[in-house]
């Protein structure tokens, strides 16, 4: 009954409505990302229906269960200033952290990863705000709070599918990085997730893609 119940959220007009033009904005944003990808072996439109209809499936997660189970908005509009105004400074601060200690290390080993121009950088921050934390934080978390109707549960087990999928890219890359290397990024992705978790949870999505932000922006220092 309640497997049936969830089902019926996700083909409820308001919700399709709502995740068929989300999904067409992140689709849209994921464009330019698309366009200078060299490993691209298919049609741009194919990867471009691909996101729409992908992200259309991931959205209507979204919209269907995490405010229903999690009692929280997926937009806040209105965060608290002082609220706004740490989160902008503890960016600023870990940006300049990452920049420093965690980039070198990732440049040398997974330098496609950071951007070669303004243009490509603004593609690359487009997508991370349009899919990347859609699949590694909102969509995920969605499905945990509908399954476990635990927001705690929830939140820790998508911190985990974070890191699980950087563990998994690693192990299919075609050169792995090395284990001490591995488990110190590894324990970085497990911050950033936990932090973004948390946001998600304070100010919704805005201020999750705020935090994103910040933290993209140290890449045009290089």
């Amino acid at each position: 009954m309640r497997f049936g119940s969830d089902m019926r959220d996700l083909g409820q007009p308001k919700v399709l409505k709502m995740a068929v033009l989300a999904a067409l904005g992140s689709a849209l944003a994921c464009f330019p990302r698309l366009i200078l990808w060299p490993a691209a072996r298919y049609p741009l439109w194919y990867y471009e229906t691909l996101m729409f209809l992908g992200g259309t499936v991931l959205w209507a997660f979204v919209f269907a269960w995490s405010e229903k189970y999690s009692k929280r908005p997926v937009f806040a509009w209105r965060v608290p200033r002082w609220e706004f105004l740490l989160v902008s400074a503890a960016g600023v601060i870990a940006a300049a952290a990452e920049h420093l200690r965690v980039d070198p290390i990732l440049k040398l080993h997974i330098p496609e990863d950071f951007p070669a121009s303004a243009q490509q950088w603004a593609a690359m921050v487009l997508f991370s705000l349009a899919f990347t934390t859609l699949f590694l934080v909102f969509a995920p978390f969605a499905w945990l709070v509908r399954l476990f109707r635990n927001v705690s549960v929830a939140a820790l087990l998508t911190v985990v599918f974070g890191v699980f999928v950087f563990w998994v890219k690693n192990e299919n890359a075609s050169a792995p990085l090395e284990p001490n290397l591995l488990r110190y990024l590894l324990s970085a992705r497990l911050i950033s997730g936990a932090i973004s978790m948390w946001l998600y949870l304070r100010g919704g999505v805005l201020l999750v893609w705020w935090w994103e932000l910040l933290l993209q922006s140290r890449l045009l220092l290089g």
